[in-house]
């Protein structure tokens, strides 16, 4: 009766499909206590040896570290390592580690010094007064990872269960044939594997933790109740003895009965589950403050003298261990690191101990049956049935084989655990885990690489959009200098239209109104001569329509030139206001110059309009002049106005000249270079005198002409060929004058030689020009005679001289001239 109450009040455990039974071979060393072993003389400690990324290196080849001192560092799923003890750094470099592929990676070459001294600890017995994340943070310090093979960091695995979590299970199943090395822990040091199941199970705040262990493990069984004692905080769950029953998912179906989901978690279902040896190293790592330098590592195989399990520090090789226990290698000796359904064939015995090894196995060939070889599938389902994952097996290995990575995804590949149950029961000795990891492999290497690209592609369109925005941006400031360049332009607009609206209408003056009264009524006047003479005899007309015409004519142009005086000074103010206008932070030097420009043109326009009312004033002038009167001595009036105007236009443009250079001067600034400003000064001097002796030259040559062309018609050529030379000679005369003053010597002796030269070169000169003058003034005599002649209509009127023989003897009388100049020089020549 007692003993069907004790079967109804055990726990109910569930059941997984599949799963195989094999030979278990734990006894070999399971009934040796833990030893330890001499160090070797030299450590290899790889910087990765968890699931995640190595850390960064904090030490430096000749430091000299301490045992538990960080070799790195680093956050998240980068887990330092740690020295395994006292000594000297060797060298970094590349070296081969456990993984199938025999590749090499980073690690770091030490030296101990046998004395195995450890860095001062922290230990935190009373943890529960501390916070939760500083547990966790120590936890992660210590270098903690899954030690039941899988190696994924605790410290993030308890981040990640913080919330959610209600049971915690503490994975003492050890399933796998050979391994023994939890077993052992558990019965050596069973206070500390519940200790730090304690410390796991407050960090979580789970409402259970359950410790779940085969029935073929008695001995720690035994250990594990005897150290919980009465304590209910743990419960120890003993399950049926079946291969893989220690993996997660299948532990977490036997004890909660519950599935994690494809794809997922185990904290989904609200479950987190940790190792044996796991939980061992939190304790150490809390309550001691010992980092985790070393591990229970199983030594099994019929290779092995002495089996047993050992406390073998992180960084040991292989051969190290092997060479304590006894190890007698065989031809063709397959060492294993690991399960013989789950481990690998070590490629090299220099590999070192890392933070996953919990078994070397040196089976001898006999151990390992026939090494048959790969026959093709029969597709007897006996994989299918072994799969304690639901998987189909035989239909992986063709996606596998194939190639087809499609379907094999869609058949759930992930979802393998890789426990060789499957190859273990197949007939034809099919080797299915290692096509299920290669095809995982190049899934993997395919997810990194669609990774890879995504991100590209996210680099790329994230830059593509920064380059977007940098354009609109720039668009944008583009269109805003646009409009407020727009918007000052039409504000200066409206400034100035607003001033000219404001300042009142010029009004002409009275001096205007008169003028363009006069013209308006000479015009009528005109118009009234022109319809009498086309409708009334000259008897009864009386106003000539010649003098009504020139009466207008000057009306006209006295208004014309009112009206233009008042426009000169309005462009003048019109200036002025610009330059009043312009805004204070303008260059002073392109002020300058602009003002400069607008006074200049001003001046220009004002000198036009003086020029075209002079023309206008001549042309009056002409048309003031009774129509009798003789064309010869209109000619020659006319001439002589266009030569004033001429010369009065001249003068002005040399003022001009001069004022633009002055001001061009007065408006530079001040920090102009007072040597440029000198010689700019020079040569519009120089410019200026130029321009005015030859007006000069212009006008005593415009003079003779004027002298020849005042003659009167009736005057005989050759008087006047007289008369011009004589102006010729006059004006030599005073020109003779004028160079000998200034070229005085301030002694009362003699001049140069070169001085008299100069006058010499200079009478030659004047010889010769006068000699050109009086062929010019002959010539213009004819031309004058020949107009006489021509506008002289009655017979009795004309001359009584013949015009050939006249023209004859102004020849002769200019050629008489030459002959003469060529003498005077020839004389002034011998003289010198």
């Amino acid at each position: 009766m007692l003993n069907l109450f004790n079967f109804l009040k055990k726990e109910k455990v569930w059941d997984f499909q599949g799963g195989i039974h094999p030979p278990e071979m734990k006894t070999q060393s399971n009934g040796t206590p833990l030893s330890e072993l001499p160090l070797p003389d030299r450590f290899v400690i790889p910087l990765k040896q968890h699931i995640g990324h190595e850390g960064e290196i904090c030490v430096a080849p000749g430091d000299k570290v301490l045992r538990g001192q960080p070799l790195t560092f680093g956050t998240g799923r980068m887990l330092p390592v740690h020295a395994p003890t006292s000594g000297v750094i060797d060298a970094i470099g590349q070296h081969m580690t456990a993984h199938p592929s025999g590749l090499s990676e980073l690690c770091i070459f030490m030296t101990p010094d046998g004395e195995d001294r450890w860095v001062p600890l922290d230990p935190l017995p009373d943890y529960r007064q501390h916070p939760r994340a500083d547990i966790v943070q120590r936890i992660h310090d210590a270098g903690v990872a899954g030690l039941g093979g899988a190696g994924f960091p605790t410290a993030t695995k308890l981040k990640g269960g913080l919330r959610g979590v209600k049971t915690l299970i503490i994975n003492a199943a050890e399933c796998e044939p050979y391994i023994t090395a939890d077993d052992r822990l558990m019965q050596d040091y069973a206070a500390e594997v519940l200790e730090g199941s304690r410390i796991l199970g407050w960090v979580l705040q789970a409402e259970r933790v359950l410790i779940g262990i085969e029935d073929n493990k008695p001995e720690a069984i035994a250990a594990l109740k005897q150290a919980l004692g009465s304590e209910r905080d743990l419960q120890i769950r003993v399950i049926p003895t079946k291969y893989p029953s220690g993996g997660a998912k299948q532990l977490t179906r036997i004890l909660t009965g519950k599935e994690v989901p494809h794809g997922g978690r185990s904290t989904d279902i609200g479950v987190l589950m940790q190792n044996v040896g796991t939980a061992w190293a939190v304790k150490r790592a809390i309550i001691n403050g010992e980092p985790i330098t070393e591990r229970v590592v199983t030594l099994t195989g019929e290779a092995i003298a002495q089996p047993r399990n050992v406390w073998s520090r992180l960084g040991t090789p292989i051969s190290h261990l092997l060479h304590q226990v006894g190890f007698t290698p065989a031809p063709r000796q397959m060492v294993i690191m690991g399960g013989p359904l789950m481990g690998f064939t070590l490629p090299s015995l220099d590999v070192p101990v890392v933070k996953i090894t919990n078994c070397i196995l040196a089976p001898s060939a006999s151990e390992m049956g026939n090494n048959d070889e790969e026959q093709s599938c029969i597709r007897c389902s006996a994989c299918a049935d072994a799969c304690p994952a639901k998987l189909l097996p035989q239909q992986l290995y063709w996606f596998s084989q194939g190639g087809d990575h499609d379907k094999a995804r869609a058949h759930h590949i992930d979802d393998c655990i890789e426990c060789g149950a499957c190859a273990y029961v197949c007939p034809s000795n099919i080797p299915l885990v290692q096509y299920y990891r290669q095809e995982k492999a190049e899934l993997r290497a395919i997810d990194l690489e669609a990774k890879r690209t995504l991100e590209a592609k996210a680099r790329f369109e994230a830059r593509q959009a920064r380059l977007e925005r940098e354009k609109q941006a720039r668009e944008a400031r583009h269109e805003e200098a646009k409009q407020r360049v727009a918007r000052t332009d039409n504000g200066e607009l409206a400034a100035a239209k607003a001033r000219v609206n404001a300042r009142p209408a010029a009004q002409p003056d009275e001096a205007t109104l008169e003028a363009q009264r006069e013209a308006r009524h000479a015009q009528a006047r005109l118009r009234q001569a022109e319809a009498q003479a086309e409708t009334q005899p000259v008897t009864r007309q009386t106003t000539d329509p010649r003098k009504a015409a020139v009466e207008a004519a000057i009306a006209r142009a006295k208004a014309k030139k009112a009206a233009q005086a008042d426009n000169a000074e309005a462009s003048t103010q019109a200036v002025t206001d610009s330059a009043a206008d312009a805004p204070a932070e303008t260059d002073p030097r392109k002020a300058a110059v602009q003002a400069a420009i607008a006074r200049a043109k001003a001046k220009k326009a004002a000198q036009a309009d003086n020029t075209e009312a002079s023309t206008q004033a001549v042309t009056d002038s002409a048309a003031d002049a009774p129509a009798e009167t003789d064309p010869r001595k209109a000619a020659v009036q006319a001439a002589i106005a266009r030569a004033k105007a001429k010369k009065a236009a001249q003068a002005e443009n040399a003022e001009a000249s001069t004022q633009a250079v002055t001001d061009s001067a007065a408006d530079a600034p001040a920090e102009t270079d007072p040597r440029k400003a000198a010689v700019q000064a020079a040569i519009a001097r120089a410019k200026a005198k130029k321009a005015a002796q030859a007006d000069n030259a212009e006008a005593s040559t415009q003079a003779v002409t004027d002298s020849a062309a005042d003659a009167p018609a009736e005057t005989d050529p050759r008087k006047a060929a007289v008369q011009a030379a004589i102006a010729r000679a006059k004006a030599k005369k005073a020109a003779q004058a004028q160079h000998a003053e200034p070229a005085t010597p301030a002694t009362d002796s003699a001049p140069e030689p070169s001085q008299a030269e100069q006058e010499a070169d200079a009478a030659s000169r004047d010889a010769a020009a006068l000699a050109t003058a009086a062929h010019f003034a002959v010539e213009k005599a004819e031309q004058a005679q020949e107009q006489a002649n021509n506008a002289n209509a009655e017979p009795e009127q004309a001359p009584e001289l013949n015009q050939p023989d006249d023209a004859r003897k102004a020849a002769i009388a200019a050629a008489i001239a030459r002959a003469k100049a060529r003498k005077a020089q020839s004389s002034t020549t011998l003289e010198d």
